[in-house]
């Protein structure tokens, strides 16, 4: 049995015996869903009304990429709709859905909950309270600046007071109580977010535009915004996939292991959150991700989260930008709502894991 002296950590499951951390291997499914990222992240940016030639695009991002010393020929509309409009396009589409799935993936580790997802604790009920809050009360150019950073506070402060909501009588808030503070704050947030928009009709139209979720109006600043947080979020739980496959016995068989389980726990869900407050702040809420993908992960791979949480990530993103695709070409040259698309392939899959569950095939 390991020390349980030291700092729970890497160095405490490096001990762990096989019987309860046996070895896997992630680099064939990482492979696979890396190569349907590339696939997607093409079709993404060859995808669009202006018709570019697949060779003006693979000229136009080698010219930009630095040690190449490689002159391109394009021509500067193309070179315009491919790095203004598309790739920016493409590349926030990964990074949301990349956050979800990993996020999703996470929340269903430190649950034990395998139908949890990125918006179990209140996430999108306080996303989209601070976005309606934004859109009823501001004007112009300022909704466009304040609704990233309304909605991000929004998200962080649902789920920081569904945590305090969650600790009772001065003890630290036990999995099931967190999800039923969880549940109770997403009402009540909710209800405060149906009342503005019932005061406030005129405004609907951009309050169901957010929700429904987009892409439309992404921008390299979107990029740069987000990219901090769901970097540093993406590394937190990458590095807590080995803990949470311990969390998989229980916390009280994880704590005889030397594992402090609510330290990590407490670790993962904030890393989690402030990843997927940040994606939806510019992106809107965008639902099933974080269902679809892990689940997919865990039927075609492996259940461990040393394989669950890097694939999820990569997966997560390659279905975003797929599903973007698909959102603003289905009724091109139109577009619908992404959480649309993602609801319309998440409904029916969350239906087949509930029956899966049923019948013991999951």
């Amino acid at each position: 049995m390991p020390n349980r002296t030291r700092a729970p950590g890497q160095d405490v499951v490096a001990d762990l015996p096989a019987s309860v951390l046996p070895r896997v291997s992630a680099r064939r499914p990482v492979l696979v869903a890396l190569a349907a990222l590339i696939g997607a992240t093409v079709l993404g940016v060859s995808v669009g009304p202006a018709d570019i030639p697949l060779a003006t695009i693979f000229s136009a991002l080698l010219g930009h990429l630095p040690l190449i010393h490689y002159h391109s020929h394009v021509s500067a509309i193309d070179w315009d709709v491919i790095w203004q409009i598309r790739l920016p396009r493409v590349v926030l589409g990964g990074l949301v859905g990349a956050m979800l799935a990993g996020g999703g993936a996470a929340y269903q580790g430190v649950f034990r909950n395998p139908l949890a997802d990125p918006y179990l604790l209140g996430v999108a009920a306080g996303a989209g309270l601070g976005a309606t809050l934004v859109i009823v009360n501001g004007s112009g150019t300022n909704v466009n600046h304040l609704l990233p950073f309304a909605a991000f506070a929004g998200a962080v402060g649902a789920v920081i007071l569904t945590y305090l909501v969650g600790v009772t009588s001065g003890r630290r808030a036990s999995t099931a109580s967190i999800v039923l503070a969880g549940v109770a704050v997403a009402a009540l947030l909710t209800a405060m977010q149906t009342y503005l928009q019932q005061h406030h009709e005129p405004d609907l139209q951009g309050v169901y535009s957010w929700i429904l979720g987009s892409l439309g109006t992404a921008s390299w600043s979107d990029v740069t915004l987000v990219l901090p947080y769901v970097t540093l979020s993406a590394v937190v739980l990458f590095l807590h996939r080995r803990l949470l496959d311990v969390l998989r016995v229980g916390e009280e068989e994880a704590g005889a292991l030397g594992i402090h389980a609510a330290r990590v726990r407490i670790i993962v869900v904030a890393a989690a959150t402030l990843g997927t407050a940040a994606a939806v702040s510019v992106s809107g809420l965008i639902g099933f991700v974080g269902i679809i993908v892990p689940h997919t992960v865990r039927l075609l791979s492996n259940a461990s989260y040393r394989v669950v949480i890097p694939v999820s990530m990569i997966g997560g993103a390659a279905f975003l930008i797929l599903a973007d695709v698909a959102a603003r070409t289905v009724q091109s040259p139109a577009e619908i709502p992404i959480g649309v698309v993602t609801a319309f392939v998440g409904a029916p899959f969350f239906l087949f894991l509930l029956r899966s569950r049923r019948t013991g095939v999951l």
